[in-house]
């Protein structure tokens, strides 16, 4: 369990950062790292809600 709650912190940072790269690509106008931000920080979420579902269900089993 411990190791999927530093996987949940890694996802949020990873979609912070993702945003934050996002704002400054879009401030900068590279409108190509805009998009590869963008579609990195959609896997990460992605990835964070399988996680949350995850851990929900195994802990209704208990």
């Amino acid at each position: 369990m411990g190791f999927k709650l530093v996987l949940n912190v890694l996802y949020t940072v990873g979609i912070v950062l993702c945003l934050f790269v996002a704002y400054q690509a879009n401030s900068s106008k590279n409108f190509t790292l805009l998009g590869a931000a963008i579609l990195i920080a959609g896997v990460v979420i992605v990835l964070k809600i399988r996680l949350l579902k995850e851990v929900k269900n195994s802990q209704l089993k208990k």
